[in-house]
């Protein structure tokens, strides 16, 4: 992207210092906020006609109600949620649909711009339950030339056309990494032989263990809140409100003193820590000496175990550990129920071997994450940039 040297300069306005050439321009001087229709998931036929939501697509219709390109605003639900759509569609009622009343703006460029506007937070200051469009209406925003516009959504569009092809090639390795876990979690490398189990059917080299019998199962505990000297700089203090979709918890909200540490025990790098309490089943390991809260169990696997199996087996027996919690409104499983729960076990050799050849998809996933986020960065700051005209493109 070229910065324009040409007519560069700035004047102030009512929203802030602008572009000379730039017009301020009410919301709705140029756009009306039309409601979609109702269409429940009983009507919709199926077909290639997508249908919105306040939070992108609910389904399929065989009809559509409005010609693309077009953009959606969430009215209740997820309030001020802005969706784009390069087909025909149907916004349901729960949602607005754009119709633009001027020409001269470009259908794209009024999607970045109402998505940088922020939409959700009109309606806190009034407490209503959806999105008020008189409120939308009101708000004054700097319009530059419509090939302004339109260059200025090519750049974004060509930043989303990058960020897409990355969670394609992210959604791709994650369903590898799914098959894989399936055959290498439930019929090893090369086997041939296999026999019965009270888990299934497993390799006939592998055992069947109790947790108990892997490790040592360490349930946390939280130093008291009400003692300041506790809480500050030193060893990472794990919640389940840490645990992502990673590996590895590696950061953390808060830390705990070395005073702090005497009223707990210190779970070592590369443990495998599972929830236990209400959420229960999500799987983490400790990427350094940490202390967990009550809400969940560690593994500290033994001599001859290798932690990074256990975690890719517990992840893939999550949904069997949730059954053992039970449906209930705060479910649980207690650490002496915990240590019952019981995982195939193949000999060292072939458990760091299976947890290697997943830890490279891993590795894979998180690479494209971080390239992903890298362009989810740069859009941010282009969106800032030149939707306020602070830089300018060459048209």
């Amino acid at each position: 992207m070229n910065s324009q040297k040409v007519n560069s300069s700035y004047k102030q306005s009512p929203i802030g210092r602008i572009p000379k050439e730039w017009e301020i321009i009410k919301t709705d001087d140029f756009l009306s906020l039309e409601y979609g229709k109702g269409l429940t998931e009983r009507e919709r036929g199926g077909g290639i006609f997508p249908v919105f939501g306040s939070n992108g697509i609910v389904g399929y219709h065989s009809k559509y109600l409005i010609k693309g390109p077009g953009i959606v605003v969430g009215r209740k639900g997820t309030i001020g949620a802005i969706t784009w759509t390069d087909e025909n569609f149907w916004p349901i009622d729960t949602t607005y649909y754009i119709e633009l009343k001027n020409i001269e703006i470009d259908m794209k460029w009024l999607f970045y711009k109402l998505t940088s506007l922020k939409l959700d937070k009109l309606n806190m200051a009034t407490g209503t339950p959806g999105l008020n469009r008189n409120l939308v209406y009101s708000l004054k925003t700097a319009l530059p030339s419509r090939p302004e516009q339109q260059k200025i959504a090519e750049i974004l569009s060509a930043v989303d056309e990058g960020i897409g092809k990355v969670d394609e090639v992210i959604k791709k390795t994650e369903r590898l990494k799914k098959g894989l876990m399936q055959k290498l979690l439930t019929e090893g490398i090369g086997h041939r032989e296999f026999k019965d189990s009270e888990i299934g059917k497993i390799p006939k080299e592998w055992e069947v263990e109790k947790l108990s019998g892997i490790g040592e199962i360490i349930t946390g505990t939280t130093p008291s809140t009400k003692i300041e000297e506790y809480w500050g700089e030193g060893h990472p203090f794990v919640t389940p409100t840490d645990f992502s979709d990673k590996k590895y918890v590696d950061k953390t909200e808060r830390y705990v003193t070395q005073k702090g540490i005497k009223k707990a025990r210190i779970i070592p790098k590369n443990s495998v820590m599972v929830t236990c309490i209400a959420s229960v089943g999500e799987i983490s390991m400790a990427s350094m000496e940490c202390i967990t809260n009550q809400q969940i169990n560690t593994i500290v696997c033994n001599n001859g175990i290798n932690p990074h199996y256990v975690y890719y087996i517990m992840l893939f027996r999550k949904n069997i550990l949730k059954r053992w919690a039970g449906i209930t409104t705060s479910p649980i499983i207690k650490k002496s129920l915990f240590e019952k729960f019981p995982l195939p076990l193949p000999p060292l050799p072939e458990q760091q071997k299976i947890a290697g050849i997943l830890a490279d998809v891993d590795k894979k996933v998180e690479l494209e994450r971080e390239r992903k986020g890298k362009l989810e960065r740069i859009k941010k700051g282009l969106m800032s940039d030149l939707l306020s005209g602070r830089k300018r493109v060459k048209i």
